[in-house]
């Protein structure tokens, strides 16, 4: 049953993003482009998502287990630290040049989105695999010396 709720869920939040318009990176770019003719409509959806997750997460909180009777997880980390900066700087600029974030980009690729949304996908899996690959490294390096 987990796998099936998994699936209906990716299935609705792809039609959203192609429903919305979210897939095509014109109009992504169209939002981030304020200089040019901006296109607000990117805003209202993201929006709508936050008003929604925030109600899920609400709900999450005063929930020990999901309706499919899993534990729940709710993540507990508040630091800012470099790595998540970091991260969220390389998303912003990734998605400021392509028009494309992970969601969309799968659902354009799977929906027929051509070469762009294939190159994306292909980028965003090369960069998962080596950023595992160094988490993989740095977690098995040697800590330094002390005294040094």
């Amino acid at each position: 049953m987990p796998a099936f709720a998994a699936f209906a869920s990716g299935l609705v939040f792809g039609m959203g993003l192609i429903l919305s318009g979210m897939v095509d990176p014109g109009k992504v770019l169209g939002f981030l482009d304020l200089a040019g003719p901006w296109d607000p409509s990117l805003a209202l959806v993201m929006g709508g998502a936050v008003a929604v997750a925030a109600a899920g997460f609400v709900l999450a909180g005063r929930r020990a287990v999901s309706w499919l009777g899993e534990p729940m997880r709710v993540p507990g980390a508040r630091a800012l630290d470099a790595p998540l900066v970091l991260g969220s700087l390389a998303f912003g600029a990734g998605w400021g040049l392509a028009g494309f974030c992970p969601g969309p980009a799968l659902a354009a690729l799977l929906g027929g989105g051509g070469t762009k949304a294939a190159i994306f996908v292909v980028a965003m899996l090369a960069g998962m695999v080596l950023f595992e690959l160094a988490e993989r490294r740095r977690a098995t390096r040697p800590p330094p010396a002390a005294g040094g």
